[in-house]
């Protein structure tokens, strides 16, 4: 019989899930001196790692296990297996490890395979973007800012009926190729980590899940189970299950409380992540944004103002979608094709609304704009988009302004779609708001972007000094009459989405 091919790898970071339990009889006996003595030399072990402060990039956090199996796991990616030996062995200097004993451990490294892109291993550049930066993550992941996490070691099974290992490679492909797009269907709601362990640890595969909502955790494997790559050949080891908590709550842990406590950061699960970058403000609504000039403005509360005023704003819940919007110096064409790609990798996922580039008219930046059913999905999808050429900025970050003046308040209305016959008519329109807009106190820009592709689909961007000079507009006659106006000739309300 031929031997058959093996799938062609790539080694990203190394992986290690160190799962401790603690002893809970001499943590009770012990000395408060002693207690606090541990926890601050546990915070500081595990603060300075998930601030990579041990190597030049990585990425680290803590977990409350449930159930019997563990109490705690400290999940590191690193560089090279010196820095893991390394984040391991020092935590067995802090008075922490004197209370814990180790109850398993999983040694990995991420990895891409020629089931994955044959072309990579080929030496071609990857020209799909999407893929390219789809490869780049899943050697050099990131922990994601969800509240849980599964872990499980796998192996394929080699048994005479179904043998994996002697399946012909086209066979291996197509079976995870499959696999793969049940995994897609969750985009934006469970996050994997995939590292490879032959020759490392007892399993071949480490599989790690992130999700805020631990049912969708269930579903997907649920799901996966009944796929012929895991109901024929897949055998699995023990799942651990847990809780991300900041390092600073690990005192409150230790005591019983509820974590996370809200008493640390500003995010209960901010990482210092070495490899990738910070985004812009939070999320409110697309006539919605807390400025940075201090006002608190949360989205309900400007909603229910500009109900007041007969200006739609969205639903909290239901109609919502979710969107990153970012601004490019490149030219539009150019522009265009690039997304073009990006967007037929979108189309895979179900949580995909819409990616489009709108043109400024008067020769500004161009925006790329993608929708998305979830908020994390659409920031997942930012990633990607962040590595368009020539971006200048993100919807957000733009707090410059013009001619001297600090933009300190932006709204979008999103999307302005006319009736054919309407179009020129709702141009001319914006023409007359924007020239009243000028003379307007505390407005420094407004502009009319148009989708490269359907000229009837629009959005106007605003920057105000401040949400109050934003509100006195919109309070106006003027825009009143505008709104009243606009019902005549746009095919649908806006939309009005929020920014990721």
């Amino acid at each position: 019989m031929d031997r058959r091919r093996p799938p062609r790898t790539e080694e990203g970071w190394y992986v290690l899930h160190d799962l401790r339990t603690v002893d809970w009889d001499a943590w009770r006996n012990a000395p408060d001196r002693e207690r606090e003595r541990a926890i601050a030399e546990g915070v500081e072990y595990l603060d300075a790692h998930e601030a990579v402060a041990d190597a030049d990039a990585g990425g680290s956090a803590v977990f409350s296990v449930l159930g019997h199996g563990a109490d705690l796991l400290c999940l590191h990616l690193r560089p090279s297996m010196a820095d893991l030996d390394a984040a391991a062995r020092r935590f067995e200097h802090t008075a922490l490890a004197g209370y814990t004993e180790r109850a398993d451990s999983y040694v990995s490294v991420t990895e891409v395979s020629g089931y994955m892109s044959e072309a990579y291993f080929e030496g071609e550049e990857v020209e799909d973007r999407g893929m390219a930066h789809y490869i780049e993550s899943r050697l050099e992941p990131e922990i994601p800012d969800a509240e849980h996490v599964s872990f499980y070691p796998m192996d394929k099974r080699r048994d005479p009926e179904y043998n994996w290992y002697d399946l012909p490679f086209a066979e291996r492909a197509e079976l995870m190729s499959g696999h793969g797009e049940i995994g897609r269907e969750y985009a934006g709601e469970v996050t994997q980590i995939i590292s490879a362990s032959t020759g490392f640890d007892d399993h071949e595969w480490g599989v790690t899940l992130f999700a805020d909502d631990p049912g969708r955790i269930k579903t997907l494997l649920a799901e996966m189970r009944f796929d012929p790559s895991s109901s024929r050949y897949a055998e699995f080891g023990s799942f651990y299950f847990g809780r991300r908590f900041p390092p600073e709550d690990l005192g409150a842990l230790l005591a019983g409380e509820p974590v996370p406590t809200g008493e640390g950061d500003a995010s209960p699960h901010a990482s210092g992540h070495a490899h990738g970058g910070a985004h812009g403000d939070e999320a409110t609504g697309a006539h919605e944004r807390a400025g940075t000039d201090g006002t608190s403005g949360g989205a309900d509360d400007i909603r229910g103002e500009l109900e007041e005023l007969d200006v739609y704003a969205g639903q909290p819940h239901g109609e919502d979608v979710h969107a990153v919007v970012l601004y490019s110096a490149a030219d539009p064409g150019t522009l265009g094709e690039e997304v073009s790609g990006l967007r037929e990798s979108f189309e895979h996922y179900d949580t995909h609304v819409e990616t489009a580039v709108y043109e400024n008219p008067d020769g500004g930046d161009a925006a790329v704009v993608s929708i998305w059913e979830t908020a994390s999905a659409a920031e997942t999808a930012g990633g990607f988009l962040a590595d368009l050429p020539d971006v200048v900025a993100r919807a957000g970050e733009r707090a410059d302004g013009h001619a001297g003046e600090e933009s300190g308040f932006g709204t979008m209305g999103m999307f302005y779609t006319t009736k054919p016959e309407h179009r020129e008519a709702f141009v001319e329109r914006f023409g007359a708001v924007e020239d009243l807009l000028d003379d307007v106190g505390g407005h420094v820009e407004t502009d009319l972007l148009v989708d490269r592709e359907n000229e009837n689909d629009m959005f106007i961007a605003s920057q105000w000094r401040s949400r109050e000079d934003a509100m006195d507009f919109f309070r106006s006659e003027a825009f009143r009459e505008t709104v009243s106006w606009g019902r005549d000739v746009l095919a649908d309300r806006p939309r009005h989405v929020f920014l990721a």
